[in-house]
């Protein structure tokens, strides 16, 4: 019993080991199983990370090149605009060096005319010295001639001075009272001259007090061009370009035979500009076609907006007005492009109403109207090309828009005398744009009134008796006449010079003054042998 025990629990033993055996064998077989699965999968993972790497790189590269085409184009977008900020910016500093040029040339002229000046006074002040010299050795021979007429009388009538002195008294005394009302008439006529003169005295001192440069322009309006080529292409194919520019600007363009150079025709100041400098950009660039021509017309309307606004402000700033309303300071800087017989219009109310602060301060009243209706007294011109009206009533409406004052207003429709003047601020302010306007070079003259006008003035000289020649010199603003030292002695001189001066006042209409010299000379010539 004990062996069949034993012999059981050998063969539960021998049973056990062999599960067990076959449960490491079978844990072992699908341990390998599971591995080759496992590296199957990896090697699988592999060939598809293989692939995604592949992919992706592919990707990359097109990403990168993509990239680059975009960042090429930009680039060139940059580069493009930076050239456009960089032409722009040199064409604004050449600008501003001519305009430098143009005012020192202008202060060189100045200094040598006050310097041409300062010498005539000197010698106008040594011939006074003579005169003056003169004038007193004169005296004192009177002086000797009347002490000796006096000795001769009372020889001859047995009186004395006293005695003589009371019969002359008693007999002038009645005379006296009959001349004295005609006394009192020449003192009322003197006094009415005198006022003549302070008046002439206040505008001459107003004009002096303003040195503004001479106003006379042409308006520009041919374009040149640095080859005859360059009409081709502006013209373009079938005339598509030349009809582009003027569809968009409003102007007419004129091709003729004219080598190197384009016209610009339009009755509108604003637009020719605008053509002009966008045919200038074209030019400069030398890409012209309708799309390009668009975008260079688009922006020279906003340089020339720009410009208008800042010509107003530099208006308002020059004059001393600081209150305009922004609108009308807009219209205001649009006469910079209008002119009117040669006479820029801005520049023109400018002077008007920096003339009419002078002659307001002078007369001690309201000098801010004066100045502010002075240099609105021409804001109708701006606009008469595009409102019915003439540039009075366009000017007072505009005023009156713009909520401009009740006085400013009157001057404005008062300047041209189309209605009674109510203050003295509008006659002032018609005044002083009857200054601006006919000063010396202000406008232009017909070269056949110009050569007139001077045959004129040399041949009223010229009839003076005593006169051997005159000339009219600083383009009829002076004239120098030539006398007979013979005929004409320096006396007679002076009195010559102001009987000329009387005659070319009555006789002759002329802008500004005219200033009379006469020269009377001696020469002694003798030769040594």
């Amino acid at each position: 019993m004990s062996s069949l025990s034993i012999l059981c629990d050998a063969a539960v033993t021998a049973g056990v080991v062999s599960g067990v055996v076959a449960l490491i064998v079978g844990a072992i077989i699908g341990a390998i199983v599971y591995k080759i699965v496992i590296n199957k999968k990896i090697d699988k993972s592999k060939t598809n990370a293989v692939k995604i790497i592949e992919e992706a790189y592919a990707e990359a590269k097109n990403i990168k090149k993509e990239s680059m085409l975009e960042a090429k184009d930009e680039a060139q977008k940059i580069r493009d605009q930076a050239n456009d900020e960089v032409k722009e910016r040199r064409s604004e500093i050449l600008k501003q060096e001519e305009r430098l040029n143009q005012r020192e040339e202008y202060i060189t002229k100045k200094e040598t005319s006050l310097d041409t000046k300062s010498e005539q006074l000197e010698n106008e002040k040594s011939q006074l010295e003579i005169n003056k010299q003169q004038l007193n050795d004169k005296i004192k021979e009177q002086e000797e001639v009347k002490e000796q007429m006096l000795a001769k009388l009372e020889k001859i009538s047995g009186l004395s001075k006293k005695e003589a002195k009371d019969i002359l008294l008693e007999n002038v005394t009645e005379e006296a009272k009959k001349d004295a009302g005609v006394i009192i008439k020449r003192i009322e006529d003197e006094a009415r001259e005198n006022a003549d003169k302070i008046a002439r005295d206040i505008v001459i001192t107003a004009i002096q007090k303003c040195a503004t440069d001479l106003t006379s322009e042409a308006t520009v309006t041919s374009v040149p061009l640095p080859n005859d080529d360059m009409k081709g292409r502006i013209i373009g194919r079938e005339g598509r370009n030349i009809r582009a520019i003027e569809s968009v600007t409003g102007v007419e363009l004129i091709v003729d035979d004219t080598p190197e150079s384009i016209t610009i025709s339009s009755f509108d100041p604003i637009r020719r500009e605008i053509a002009r400098l966008s045919l200038e950009k074209l030019i400069l660039d030398g890409r012209i076609h309708p799309a390009r021509i668009e975008e260079v017309v688009q922006k020279a309307t906003k340089e020339i907006e720009k410009t208008i606004k800042e010509a107003g402000e530099e208006a308002c700033n020059e004059v001393g007005i600081y209150n305009l309303n922004p609108e009308l300071i807009k219209v205001l800087g649009r006469l910079k492009y209008r002119t009117s017989f040669g006479q820029n219009c801005l520049k023109h109310s400018i002077e008007t109403s920096i003339i009419a602060g002078l002659l307001a301060t002078e007369l001690g009243v309201n000098v801010a109207v004066a100045k502010r209706g002075g240099l609105l007294h021409d804001i109708g011109k701006a606009l008469d090309h595009e409102i019915e009206g003439t540039h009075v009533s366009i000017g007072v409406d505009l005023a009156k828009k713009y909520k401009e004052s009740e006085e400013v207003i009157h001057c404005i429709e008062a300047h041209h005398g189309d209605v009674p003047f109510h203050s003295v601020e509008a006659v002032i302010v018609q005044i002083a744009d009857a200054i601006s306007s006919s000063r010396p070079g202000a406008r232009r003259e017909s070269f056949e009134n110009y050569i007139k006008r001077l045959q004129q003035l040399e041949g009223i000289c010229n009839d003076f008796k005593g006169v051997e020649k005159s000339y009219a010199i600083q383009a009829g603003r002076e004239v120098r006449i030539m006398v007979k030292p013979e005929q004409i002695n320096d006396s007679e001189a002076i009195v010559l010079a102001k009987d000329i001066a009387k005659r070319i006042e009555n006789e002759m209409q002329y802008p500004g003054q005219i200033k009379v010299v006469v020269i009377r000379e001696n020469r002694v010539t003798e030769t040594a042998k």
